[in-house]
Parts: C-alpha cells; sequence; structure tokens
C-alpha cells in the first residue's frame, strides 16, 4: 500500500503540534511497512538540512526522482518539497507582510547586484512573481504543483492534514480517480471561536464532504465536524495522537542550578486558542496565596505583546516569565525545571504538549475542553474559564510533594502506553476499509 500525503508541517520546519503528529504518525506508518510519499509546501535549503539526507538516484534507486529526500528512520518515506510561502498557524495578513519582505529582499538584491547575480539567487528573483498574491491564492497555488508532483508518482490514496492542503488533495484525487482521506487537526472553530474566516470554513467544509473517510484526531474534534460541517458522523473516525517512546532525557537529573521557587509552565502557541489570559488569571490568585512561585510562558503567538502587558496590569509582570519560542532541547530543559505544567486551552482539539510533560514526569493540568482529556485520567481536569478552580487545583500540587509525585509516576506510566504505531494502524485499517469497496464503514468511535 502506498499513500500519498500532503502536509504544511514537518521537522525541522516546527511551529506547533500537527508538524509533531505528522512525524509521529508517519515514522510509524514507514515502521509498519505503508509506504509514503509525502509532499510539502516548502523546499529543505542547506541552513535547515542538519539532520535530512538529500536524496539521490543512487541512493533511492530509480522509483524515485532526484529532488525527494529522506529522513533517518524513514525507510518507507520520501519526502517531495514545493517552494512556497506557506508558513504554519499563518493568517492571511501574516502572509501579506511574509511576501512584502521577500518582495523587498529581492529587490535589495537586484538593485545591489543586477546582472550579476548568482544563478540560485537568479532563479529565486525570477520565480518570486509566482507566489500567490494572498494566502488563499498560495493554497491554490499549492495545489496545482501538488497535482502535478502526483502525476510523477504511483500511490493508492491520498491523505490530507487540515484545510491548507484540502483543495491539493480534492485535485489530486479527482485527477487520479483515487480516494481522498482528510486528517483535520483543528477546525476554524477552534482557531477563531464563533468569528470564523469564511472562506477557511469554506475550503475546510468542502474537503470533509469531498473525502471519502475523515480522520478526527479526538471525539470532541468529531463533534465539531458533525454539528459545524454537517457530515455524517459514520465517515469519520477517531485517531487520537500519541508521542514517541521515552528518551533518555526522561530520567536526567534536573538542572543543578535552580532557584528556590516553583515553576509553573505553560508552553504552546500563545493565542486566543490556548488560553494565556486564564493562566494568567490564576497565576494572581495563586500568588495572592503563595509565595515563591513563577509563572513561566514559552511561546509564540498573536497574543504575545497583548499577554506581557496584562501580565504588567495585573501587577504580577514580575512573576511572570516569556521565553519565546522553545524547541528541541530547550523544551526538554524547561521540562526539567518546571514543577507542574497547566494548559488552559479555551478549544484544544488533542494537545501534544501535555503528552510530553508526562513524558519528562511533570505533573499536569489541563482543561476539559481538549481531546487529550478523553485519553488521560492521571491529570487534574478544570475547566477553562474556572480560574478559582485551576488555581486551587496549582496551590494544591504545590503544597502536597504526595499528590505531586502521585500524578508524576501515574502520568508517565499512563503516556506509554499511547503509541504512534497504534494510531498508525488504525489509519491503515481506515486506508483498507476505503480501498476495499465492499467493505462495510469502519465504526465512526474508532
Amino acid at each position: 500500500m502506498k499513500v500519498l500525503m500532503l502536509g504544511w508541517e514537518f521537522p525541522p520546519f516546527i511551529s506547533g503540534g500537527l508538524g509533531t503528529a505528522c512525524y509521529g504518525l508517519t515514522r510509524a506508518m514507514s515502521d509498519i511497512g505503508v509506504q509514503v510519499a509525502f509532499i510539502l509546501p516548502r523546499p529543505i535549503t542547506s541552513e535547515y538540512t542538519t539532520h535530512v539526507k538529500i536524496a539521490s538516484p543512487t541512493t533511492l534507486g530509480k522509483y524515485i526522482r532526484k529532488d525527494a529526500y529522506q529522513l533517518p528512520g524513514f525507510e518507507n518515506v520520501t519526502f517531495r518539497s514545493i517552494p512556497s510561502m506557506i508558513q504554519p498557524y499563518q493568517d492571511s495578513g501574516e502572509y501579506q507582510e511574509s511576501l512584502q519582505k521577500l518582495r523587498q529582499k529581492v529587490s535589495e538584491i537586484e538593485a545591489v547586484m543586477g546582472q550579476y547575480l548568482h544563478e540560485d539567487v537568479a532563479k529565486m528573483v525570477s520565480g518570486i512573481g509566482h507566489y500567490g498574491g494572498n494566502l488563499y491564492e498560495e493554497v491554490q497555488r499549492y495545489a496545482r504543483l501538488g497535482a502535478l508532483i502526483a502525476q510523477e508518482e504511483e500511490f493508492d490514496l491520498v491523505h490530507a492534514h487540515d484545510w491548507m492542503t484540502y483543495p491539493a488533495g480534492i485535485a489530486i484525487a479527482g485527477i487520479s480517480g483515487k480516494p481522498l482521506v482528510v486528517h483535520i487537526h483543528s477546525t476554524e472553530f477552534d482557531r477563531s471561536g464563533e468569528h470564523v474566516n469564511q472562506m477557511v470554513y469554506d475550503i475546510e467544509r468542502q474537503g470533509l464532504h469531498y473525502a471519502s473517510r475523515v480522520i478526527a484526531v479526538s471525539h470532541l474534534t468529531k463533534n465539531i465536524v458533525t454539528s459545524r460541517y454537517g457530515v455524517n458522523p459514520d465517515k469519520v473516525s477517531v485517531v487520537y495522537n500519541a508521542i514517541d517512546r521515552p528518551g533518555s532525557f526522561v530520567n536526567a537529573e534536573r538542572p543543578a542550578i535552580r532557584s528556590d521557587e516553583k515553576i509553573v509552565l505553560f508552553l504552546g502557541r500563545i493565542t486566543m486558542q490556548k488560553g494565556p489570559e486564564y493562566f494568567l488569571a490564576a497565576a494572581k490568585k495563586v500568588l495572592e496565596v503563595m509565595d515563591g512561585v513563577k509563572f513561566v510562558m514559552a511561546g509564540t503567538g498573536d497574543m504575545v505583546q497583548r499577554t506581557i502587558e496584562l501580565a504588567a496590569q495585573m501587577g504580577i509582570g514580575h512573576k511572570v516569565l516569556f521565553t519565546g519560542f522553545l524547541q528541541g532541547e530547550d523544551v526538554d530543559k524547561i521540562f526539567r525545571m518546571a514543577d507542574l505544567f497547566v494548559m488552559p486551552s479555551v478549544s484544544e482539539p488533542f494537545g501534544l504538549v501535555p503528552l510530553e510533560a508526562l513524558r519528562n514526569d511533570v505533573p499536569v493540568i489541563i482543561s476539559r475542553q481538549s481531546g487529550v482529556s478523553e485519553v488521560l485520567s492521571h491529570v487534574l481536569k478544570v475547566d477553562f474559564w474556572d480560574i478559582n478552580e485551576m488555581a486551587n487545583k496549582i496551590v494544591a500540587v504545590l503544597r502536597h510533594p504526595p499528590l505531586q509525585a502521585t500524578l508524576r509516576e501515574h502520568g508517565n506510566f499512563e503516556v506509554r502506553k499511547l503509541s504512534w504505531k497504534d494510531s498508525a494502524l488504525k489509519c491503515k485499517d481506515i486506508y483498507e476499509s476505503v480501498l476495499a469497496p465492499t467493505a462495510g464503514s469502519v465504526a465512526s468511535g474508532s
């Protein structure tokens, strides 16, 4: 079985959970023998290829094109990239800003270098005009280029992740006659609440209805798909996310240099969806009854400046630290420093960060409005809006070492049972049911 997969985030370009999920799921699919051709909307250039092996005919054989590349541990996966301005978690305004900055750089290069441009730079200059004039034109451009690349690949079905790839999935499925499976990691209602972008909603709805099967990351997401997009529940299967097996860092010693203060951690995009203002409101209440606590907010997003200002207005700015975006070993380090992780998300389709926290022996508080709450028992759960309950539970964990130890021990054991292999096997079952014309439908809750 060979799957043509479409995504818009993957290592080494990681901004959020979708890239992490695609990495874990695709690697597990490779391990169970599913062949995957993965198309991504960006080139892999030298500055990002410290762990990427660029493929060639001698290394991959005659079946793989020379512009494909591989990653270590992905023996059954080849990657193809499309030059594109699409960036993770980008809105239309941010796309326009990025495009304008690139055009300015190109103008500066042309002015200085003129006819002496290096060949690679000249290609970039000549190609800049081909990028979409706005985010939605770029999504359609990705669809057209993806369809061209797909004609060079042999595959049994198409698997598209989230709205930016749905037009490409529809185009490729229509041209090839192969079935389309769409994977929804986050809906426009999760990202924007009730103030949805109508064009994004329409693209999501079109993809969800066109697909032969829909994979949702939680029952919470499935309910949104069926109630807000009018999709038949029997068409939607739930496949939970998972986490890589614990690595050597899990049992690593905590940093030698630590203050006497307890560390409460928020890690994720600082956006409306993640509930940063509720985290700060709970922090203020904790600090009213407890000394020696610092609140660390790690991440970036469109609410960073507003959140910094809010902390100052609340009078707790000196107790709240903002680290900016963290990745790789820095994430592991901040977890090793933390005494508690809190995820107060307003609407979280799944939520991989609590799994990372538990893997690092950090006790966890999560909002009940998250998909991950469906699979975790040994965590504390609160409604995102109930800042009193959130503060009370933060204080309880910090003041009572036995509770903290119990959450750590049982939480770490629980997360070890979540396997990307199990998720991959469920996806494979869905593929087989779609490809078998006489097969019955997959159970809607599977």
